[in-house]
């Protein structure tokens, strides 16, 4: 699915199966790196799904690693 539709991204959003322990996303046909939350207003979350999204979560966590690691 190349482009879903707003309606079938909250579908996707609202289905319980999708959130793992109720906090992790967890979509295989949710291609965005970075869905919204659970609760849309608190930001944006990874999917883990998505193996785009866990590398840019990674290469973020690295990058944060170093950056304490080095100060």
């Amino acid at each position: 699915m190349n482009n879903p539709t707003k309606e079938t991204l909250e579908k996707w959003h609202k289905n319980p199966k999708n959130w793992k322990y109720g906090e992790f996303y967890y979509n295989k046909d949710d291609k965005r790196i970075f869905p919204p939350k659970r609760i849309k207003w608190m930001g944006w979350t990874i999917n883990f799904a998505n193996t785009k999204s866990v590398l840019v979560f990674l290469i973020v966590l690295i990058l944060i690693i170093i950056l304490i690691y080095n100060s």
